[in-house]
């Protein structure tokens, strides 16, 4: 695999919160990146942030759709020869009781989730191979844990982390296909200036956390950094928990 500054990276939900920090830590690190997201605006403010940085290019993509994945993944191609990692980061969520979650946003939010990320596996795999590239799948501690009215969201995590296994078989050796399941990590004041916010943390937010603080997407960020470097290439078919501890404590009221 090449050094990190000679390589490319999509990254899916690049324009807002973890997603951003994934691309500018990665940018920072020499790397080319294609921010492919749904909302324009979003995009179009992040790739005015961030193209000070480096080499940087926003595709407007619906994950969902693969005829949008694949042009995104022909466009990466035809702007920097080729695709050395990708990163499934793009997530919706439609929180709402079993009985009362209409069917519609179930659909939705799986198709963003989970068959958006296979879509841009499927789409990028042959470039992959070819650099013996990465794959990094964003889920959720809501894989492992839940709260009521999280059906679909956490469905659609669960699933994406058996999709890393399943894809590092697939794919390996030449693909490595890792996972990191955030936990509570704020993103208010990472979104587009229309929906940006200021967090309003208490103490008690932080001192729940084991780590002594709500996480920040630069948390997932540097392990993204690490997973797709040279040092990490005995690890695959992995899930990485960065939760401040959160699903390891026992709870009792």
């Amino acid at each position: 695999m090449q050094g990190l500054a000679e390589q490319v990276v999509i990254v899916t939900g690049g324009a807002q919160g973890i997603g951003k920090a994934i691309a500018r830590q990665l940018l920072g690190r020499g790397m080319a990146v294609v921010i492919a997201d749904i909302d324009r605006e979003a995009g179009r403010e992040t790739l005015a942030e961030l193209k000070k940085l480096g080499q940087v290019r926003f595709f407007p993509t619906d994950v969902a759709c693969e005829s949008s994945v694949r042009k995104m993944a022909a466009a990466t191609v035809k702007w920097f020869g080729g695709i050395d990692v990708l990163v499934n980061n793009a997530a919706v969520t439609a929180n709402a009781p079993p009985g009362k979650l209409r069917l519609a946003d179930w659909n939705r939010v799986l198709a963003v989730n989970l068959t958006g990320a296979f879509l841009c596996a499927r789409h990028s795999a042959a470039h992959l191979a070819e650099r013996r590239g990465v794959i990094i799948n964003i889920a959720s501690t809501r894989a492992f844990m839940s709260e009521p009215g999280t059906e679909a969201y956490s469905a659609s995590k669960g699933g994406l982390v058996a999709l890393t296994h399943a894809l590092a078989m697939s794919l390996g050796p030449r693909v490595r296909v890792n996972c990191i399941s955030p936990g509570w990590i704020e993103t208010g004041s990472s979104r587009k200036k229309s929906a940006r916010q200021t967090p309003c943390l208490t103490e008690a937010d932080h001192c729940q956390h084991p780590a002594g603080r709500v996480g920040r997407p630069e948390d997932v960020a540097e392990l993204v950094a690490y997973l797709v470097s040279g040092a990490a290439g005995f690890i695959t078919a992995a899930n990485f928990m960065v939760d401040g501890g959160m699903t390891r404590k026992m709870v009792y009221v």
